[in-house]
Formats: C-alpha cells, sequence, structure tokens
C-alpha cells in the first residue's frame, strides 16, 4: 500500500435542527381584507344600447297591457252604452236646425194661433226623429273612415263608445217611433218628411261621394224641412223665401267642406277630390250673395209685414248682410265653419247682430197689418 497517496476526506455529517411547530392560530384576529380589482366600465354605446333595449321592452310590455286593458273596456262599453252617448249619438245640438227652419212656414201665417204653434211643434217633432235617424244611419256607414278624422274619431260610435249592435237598435226604435209620428199626423202631410228620408239614404249608400251634389243633397234637406212646416201649419210657402233659405244652407254645406279640405285633407271625404280651395272660395260668396238677393227680394215680394215697415225692413237687410259677411270672416280668414252650428252660436258678434235682426223683423210681423 502506498502511503504516499492521501487518502479521502471523511464524510462529515451536518445535524438539521428539527423544523419548528406552527403556532395555533389566533382566531380572535380579523381577516386581512381581500383586494378586489375594480370592474372594467363599459363603453358608452354598449350601456346606451342596453338601456335603450331595456326601456323599449318596458315601453312594449306595457303597451300590450294597456291595449288588453282598452279592449276589455272598449268591449265592457259596447255591452252597457251609456245613456250620454247614446244620446250623443243623436246629435242633440244639430237639432237646432229644425226649430230655426221648420218655424219659418209662420212668417206667412196670420193671424197667429195655437194651433199653428201646435202644428208648428209636430212638424219640429217629426223632422228631429227623422234627422236623428238619419244621423245613426251615417254614422254606422262612415265608422271606419271617422276613425281616421282628427275630430270625428271621437264619435260615439267611432270611438267604440257604442257598439254597432246599439247603434242598429237605436236605428230601429227611431224608425218606429217616425212610423207613428206619421200615422198619427194629418193624412200624406208627411212626404217632405219622407222625401228627406229617401234623399238621405241615397246620400249615405253613395251620393255623398259625388262632388257638388252632395252639398246640393244636404241644402234640399233643409227646403224640405220649411216645406214640411208649411204643409202642417196650412201656409203658402214664398219661393224667394225658399231659394233663401236653399242658398244659405248650401253656402253652410261648402263652408264645412272647406273646413274638413283644410284640416283633414282630401282623404277623409271622398267627395272633396272634386273641390279645390279655390274653387270652393268662389262657390260659397257666390251663394252668399244669392243668399242675400233673395231674403231682399222675399221681403219685397212677399213677406206679409205691418203697414210703413219699409224703414223696419229696411233696416233688417244690412242685419242679414253683415251675418254672411261675419260668416265668410269666420270660414275664410279664422278657417273655422267645421260646425256651422257651434260657429254661430259662440261667435259674439253673430250673436247680437241675429238678436238686433230678429227685433227688426218681429216689429215688421208684429204691428198691425195694412188693408188689403
Amino acid at each position: 500500500m502506498d502511503i504516499t497517496r492521501s487518502s479521502p476526506a471523511p464524510v462529515r455529517v451536518v445535524a438539521v435542527p428539527p423544523e419548528p411547530e406552527p403556532e395555533p392560530a389566533d382566531l380572535t384576529a380579523l381577516p386581512e381584507p381581500i383586494a378586489v380589482e375594480p370592474l372594467q366600465t363599459l363603453p358608452a354605446t354598449a350601456t346606451t344600447a342596453t338601456a335603450t333595449t331595456a326601456t323599449a321592452t318596458t315601453a312594449t310590455a306595457t303597451s300590450a297591457i294597456t291595449t288588453t286593458a282598452t279592449a276589455t273596456d272598449v268591449r265592457g262599453r259596447r255591452n252597457r252604452p251609456r245613456p250620454r252617448d247614446l244620446l250623443a249619438l243623436l246629435r242633440p245640438g244639430q237639432w237646432v236646425k229644425n226649430l230655426a227652419v221648420v218655424p219659418l212656414a209662420l212668417l206667412d201665417t196670420h193671424p197667429w194661433g195655437a194651433a199653428a204653434f201646435l202644428r208648428t211643434g209636430w212638424a219640429v217633432l217629426g223632422f228631429t226623429l227623422a234627422s236623428a235617424l238619419v244621423y245613426v244611419v251615417n254614422d254606422l256607414a262612415d265608422r271606419e273612415r271617422d276613425r281616421l278624422h282628427p275630430v270625428k274619431r271621437h264619435r260615439p260610435i267611432a270611438s267604440g263608445r257604442v257598439s254597432t249592435l246599439a247603434a242598429v237598435v237605436l236605428t230601429g226604435a227611431l224608425a218606429l217611433a217616425l212610423t207613428g209620428w206619421a200615422v198619427a199626423g194629418p193624412a200624406w202631410q208627411w212626404w217632405p218628411t219622407a222625401l228627406y228620408l229617401a234623399l238621405s239614404l241615397a246620400y249615405s249608400q253613395g251620393l255623398k261621394h259625388v262632388p257638388l251634389v252632395d252639398a246640393f243633397i244636404v241644402a234640399t234637406g233643409f227646403v224640405l224641412r220649411l216645406v214640411q212646416g208649411a204643409l202642417l201649419v196650412g201656409a203658402q210657402m214664398s219661393e224667394w223665401l225658399a231659394l233663401c233659405v236653399f242658398s244659405l244652407c248650401l253656402m253652410l254645406a261648402l263652408g264645412k267642406r272647406r273646413h274638413e279640405m283644410t284640416a283633414a285633407g282630401r282623404a277623409h271625404r271622398p267627395a272633396l277630390r272634386g273641390y279645390t280651395l279655390a274653387f270652393l272660395d268662389h262657390l260659397v260668396v257666390l251663394v252668399a250673395v244669392l243668399t242675400a238677393v233673395s231674403y231682399v227680394l222675399y221681403l219685397r215680394d212677399d213677406a206679409s209685414l205691418a203697414a210703413g215697415a219699409s224703414l223696419v225692413t229696411l233696416l233688417s237687410a244690412p242685419c242679414a248682410v253683415f251675418g254672411l259677411a261675419r260668416y265668410l270672416q269666420l270660414l275664410l280668414v279664422e278657417e273655422g265653419g267645421g260646425n256651422p252650428v257651434h260657429v254661430l252660436f259662440r261667435d259674439r258678434a253673430t250673436l247680437v247682430n241675429a238678436a238686433l235682426w230678429a227685433v227688426l223683423v218681429a216689429l215688421a210681423l208684429l204691428l198691425p197689418q195694412s188693408p188689403a
């Protein structure tokens, strides 16, 4: 053995101390808060789109609920029409036309008595029933078109407050009442009312779509009112008075069509396609002149005036001309005329002028008559 060679170093053994035991957890100590990264903010476009979608969904749901509730309410109303809706269907505000036209037959009746007034009232009743029947039939025929009109859509049938069945039942009741009126009155003196009904039915079935013919039929209905009053009173009707009534009512009918054209356009009434605003303006002025001339000729030739009433007659003519001019002003300048009754009876200047005219005409009629 070679002792000169070095022997390997002895292996050193190092003792590793044991790991200390973990200390028991302190249950009374609060845990440290956990850091949470903030959420990323959505882009403005995405937020707006999300909000818009939510709003649209809510609006759709609300609309569906409202529509369902409205449909339920309309069905309930159709089953139980209210009395005031049925009365509105008869248009009592238009009955003043009968009160204004039918009693004109008394102008040529002297002396006045209780019998003449009772017969005039009977004529007014008959035409009130007939006109109410025509209003219901027209509303039934025009209910779909009326729903598109800004004003007429509120009528009882168009709005759904009165059902079609209820309107048909009301039509039958009015027809029975009118038949009873004709049977109880003087024999064969109801023909003006029957002719009015025939013209009105023809009007509802198609003549209302023919330009000019529609307005002339409306005006003819007022002349038939005058004829009915003259028949029942027993007076001879003046041709000049009939022409005055016809031209005045034709002016009002044309004015109503002009207002409809400016308010809702030509689509609402097919007959309006045969009119223009300039054409209606010329027609209204022409008919107004005819009304004034026929009124003056009636006063001069046919009216039963008192002795020395020429001055009163002369003063009443300017009142009539002023009334016509005021209506033209309301129609052409202030764009009124949609409802002639409301225009004429709610305008203060027209009411004052009408009161003055009525006083003058009453003086000319009630003073002692001149000897024959």
